[in-house]
């Protein structure tokens, strides 16, 4: 082991690694067999950040801060499961994709085994919400997604979602029947405000793969990670301090000496990883650390979301999740009844959780409002919700679930190497190629891991990419790679500046 001590310190560690959520403790987790010494350091009494579990205090059964979905292209979230033993605890539905119960009728997405993008022909023309024209209204979005490049993606950053969308002809039924939605469920944020590379990066996986599948945790979403990481962390001489606030990052003369307490104790060390999130990061790293903009960093807009839990007194339906497309009135976007997702839980009755993205449009709701107002949506496309019991409620409120990602952000998210020797940052939101979720969490947590082995003397790899799209994808990002794009860029930007 690469020997380190300061005599002055009041603690010894040769990696600290600051925040005890999912990108910490995997980081923690994989650097196992290394003979580091690894000290992970939790502000709070929970393990989990944002994606943290525990026991609901009334019936006892674990619940998530918010209900949360994976998808089977999380390539390095499921190497880390399998590494760790629990990737065998996630369902993965193999029947469809997805339920959009309303505007009514209810509509089923399954995909077909048909080479991308023609795997979404079947179910794309029997959407029965939107004209024949409207869904040829997507032909050249479509032909842009399969052939941008990630250079292409990048570049799309400094637009709006909306922009993009106007400009390439996408009719308004279909744009705010389909696109609003997404927006919204998966960037967390309307489109007019979203960047149009982020928005683009999720409909190249949609079109670029055909054997897409949603994954659903069932038992806690912590306990895929947390018990098994902090296991791993303490099996080789390590530790995981709760209530345990750093202050700042200790570098002196470009060299990094350690970590120093809220308290006022110093912890030396020779690594450091900041997993923490961006309000937070630029007063804990020194200016030698070479943040692109650390005042932009700081102002970085976090999008809260509201997770409603509701417990009926009997079994509504065996649907896993469903959602709501936009709509000016619509709350919540995306339900899940847990008595079908959850282990041991299919005779119960039915557990309901929900999302309200973008939640500062309900902040002045009070909770019995929420509650209300999400049992309304629930039945509209389940009609007996109305008349069940409810047994208890939980509404949480969750400052951040990602940061925002408008126009400009991605330019703004770290490398996850500094200036600074040792001194290293992962986290969802920082540089990783990959869209803000759980994936791209555990890929930073991966790629800052590489940088300690090899500063050890043992590199390995063990950051996964995201593969490409492929099919006729595949085809037109080598024929015609970004085709269309000095028409979506000069389009995008007059109309954003209109």
């Amino acid at each position: 082991m690469p020997g380190f001590s300061d005599a002055a310190a009041d603690l010894q560690a040769d990696v600290v690694i600051v925040g005890g959520g999912l990108s910490g403790l995997a980081a923690g987790a994989v650097l196992r067999g290394s003979d580091l010494r690894v000290l992970v350091l939790e502000a709070g009494d929970r393990l989990g950040g944002r994606a943290r579990s525990w026991s609901d205090a009334h019936t006892g059964d674990i619940v998530d801060i918010g209900p949360h979905i994976l998808h089977n292209y999380y390539c390095n979230m499921i190497a880390l499961m399998q590494m760790l033993g629990t990737a065998d605890q996630v369902y993965w539905d193999h029947a469809e994709l997805t339920t959009l119960a309303m505007p009514k009728p209810p509509f089923t997405m399954r995909l077909r085994r048909l080479p991308p993008p023609f795997h979404l022909m079947p179910a794309g023309l029997s959407i029965p919400h939107v004209s024949f024209a409207d869904k040829l209204s997507n032909t050249r979005l479509g032909w842009l997604a399969m052939s941008a490049t990630q250079a292409d993606l990048r570049a799309l950053d400094d637009i709006s979602g909306e922009a993009l969308i106007t400009r390439m002809g996408v009719s308004r039924r279909f744009h705010d029947w389909a696109w609003t939605t997404a927006a919204m469920t998966v960037l967390n944020l309307p489109i007019e405000q979203c960047s149009a590379g982020a928005l683009l990066r999720f409909v190249r996986q949609v079109i670029g793969h055909n054997d897409i599948r949603l994954g659903f945790a069932t038992r806690g979403l912590a306990d895929l990670f947390v018990p098994p990481a902090v296991a791993a962390i303490r099996a080789e001489g390590g530790e995981v301090l709760l209530n345990t606030r750093a202050a700042a990052i200790d570098v002196r003369d470009g060299v990094l000496r350690g970590v120093v307490l809220q308290d006022g104790r110093r912890i030396a060390a020779r690594h450091c990883i900041a997993a923490v999130e961006p309000q937070a990061l630029p007063a804990l790293l020194p200016a030698q650390a070479g943040l692109p903009d650390p005042a932009a960093i700081a102002r970085l807009r976090p999008s809260p979301y509201i997770s409603t839990y509701l417990w009926f007194a009997q079994k509504l339906t065996d649907k896993r999740c469903w959602g709501r497309m936009w709509s000016p009135t619509n709350l919540n976007y995306d339900f899940y009844d847990l008595s079908n997702i959850r282990a041991g839980w299919a005779g119960r009755p039915s557990v309901v959780a929900s999302n309200i993205m973008f939640a500062d449009r309900a902040a002045h709701l009070s909770d019995e409002q929420i509650v209300a107002a999400t049992l309304g949506e629930i039945a509209d496309y389940l009609p007996a919700a109305a008349q069940t019991p409810l047994l208890h409620s939980r509404v949480h409120r969750i400052p951040m679930g990602i940061v925002c990602c408008e126009p400009g952000t991605d330019r703004l998210r770290p490398a996850v190497t500094t200036r600074v020797p040792g001194l290293l940052v992962a986290s969802d939101w920082v540089q990783t190629g990959v869209p803000l979720c759980m994936e791209s969490a555990v890929r930073a947590a991966m790629l800052a891991a590489e940088r300690i082995w090899s500063d050890i003397g043992q590199p390995r790899r063990l950051a996964r990419e995201l593969p490409e799209p492929e099919g006729l994808c595949a085809l037109l990002r080598r024929i015609a790679p970004g085709s269309g794009m000095r028409r979506a860029l000069a389009g995008a930007t007059r109309n954003a500046a209109a």
